[in-house]
């Protein structure tokens, strides 16, 4: 029998009881949830068996009589799902250290430049250093570490790649001029050359490698001697599937002089001109033939010389770094003693892809580069 002077009367619909009734049974509600709903239930005014009184809940389910009290209450006050769900807190039960402004300042000093002396910011640092502008008085390190997980902020790390041409124009205006020429048909009174040059670091062993035996890996010694660094230059015809691979001593004017003048006059003796495709290094000129050779011979190569430079920071148009990864991966890839093992390899290593007319195919066209690089190009 309901008692008239009860306050928050329960009174359940039938689509609410039945939603009630699943809550209660589906077994994968969360608890709370489960409880608040068979409080509902039995403070149901049409329950089958009579409403339960506070006392009778309380002892079934275990539940204090004032939270059954509050559960009618938030139910007849705000409707189902409050009674049902934990109300949602608007501000954490104690301030965050810190707030918005404070985290600005936090995020700020991570992308500043650390302390002299440092390499980065550690959270260490950080903590100090928020204590010292006064952003804080007290702050943990486990709170300054969540800060820049949060902005996806990784100080300890850095990415080092080939950052862009700020003067975009000129960049693809001289990447263009590199196309033009791969794409330009075969001409053989004017042969496309690639040239560019790396650097090979000697290295001896300490203590003598231990072959490669069945069931057991080549062992190497991580102790090595450094004997010294050796330049090496590349110059490479794509189409005709010839190059040619020299060290020397030294990286000057001098050396890249003397290898032009080779190239044209003891490669290509009969052509009209070689068009040369090279990075845009201070020794790739012109005037280093003029500081090589006498006026008249440095004019004379000069003028069956034509020369296209990749533009800066895009040295991956260039060919021959295609095949300067093909040496380093075939013949480099090594501990080499000294300059006369060195040239020995790299003659061996030039003589066999010679012989097998070795070529490369460029396929990426002046039509690619607007699609796939459009980005680099301006706007109108």
């Amino acid at each position: 029998m309901s008692n008239p002077n009860i306050k928050n009367k329960v009174c359940l619909s039938e689509e609410q009881r039945q939603r009630l009734k699943d809550i209660s049974r589906n077994g994968t509600a969360p608890v709370k949830k489960v409880l608040h709903a068979r409080v509902l239930l039995m403070a149901d005014q049409e329950h089958p068996e009579g409403r339960w009184t506070d006392a009778q809940i309380s002892e079934a389910l275990g539940l204090h009589v004032n939270t059954i009290a509050n559960i009618r209450k938030r139910f007849v006050c705000a409707g189902e799902v409050p009674a049902l769900e934990r109300c949602p807190r608007l501000t954490p039960p104690t301030p965050p250290k810190l707030d918005g402004e404070k985290h600005a300042h936090l995020v700020a000093i991570c992308c500043s430049e650390a302390p002299t002396g440092r390499v980065r910011w550690t959270l260490s640092l950080l903590v100090n250093e928020l204590k010292q502008r006064g952003i804080v008085t007290e702050i943990s390190r486990e709170t300054v570490r969540q800060s820049p997980k949060k902005n996806e902020l990784r100080p300890w790390k850095k990415q080092r790649y080939c950052i862009a041409e700020k003067d975009t124009a000129r960049f693809i205006a001289q990447m263009e001029e590199v196309l033009d020429v791969y794409t330009t048909p075969y001409n053989p009174e004017e042969p496309l050359i690639c040239m560019d040059e790396a650097v090979v670091e000697l290295q001896a062993d300490v203590v003598p490698s231990l072959a490669l035996e069945p069931g057991q890996d080549a062992k190497e010694d991580y102790h090595y001697d450094r004997r010294g660094t050796r330049p090496v230059f590349l110059f490479i015809d794509p189409f005709r599937g010839w190059r040619r691979v020299k060290s020397y001593e030294h990286r000057t004017r001098i050396e890249w002089a003397h290898e032009i003048r080779h190239v044209l006059d003891v490669e290509y003796p009969n052509v009209r001109k070689v068009k040369l495709v090279c990075d845009n290094l201070n020794t790739h000129h012109i005037g280093s033939l003029y500081e090589t050779f006498p006026a008249e011979e440095a004019h004379r190569l000069a003028r069956r010389l034509e020369i296209h430079y990749t533009p800066r920071n895009g040295s991956w148009l260039n060919i021959a770094e295609i095949e300067l990864s093909v040496l380093h991966q075939q013949c480099l890839d090594r501990r080499i003693p000294d300059e006369v093992t060195l040239e020995k390899e790299l003659q061996a290593w030039q003589q066999e892809r010679n012989q097998s007319h070795a070529q490369v195919k460029w396929q990426f066209s002046t039509e690619d580069a607007r699609i796939k690089l459009h980005h680099l190009y301006p706007q109108f």
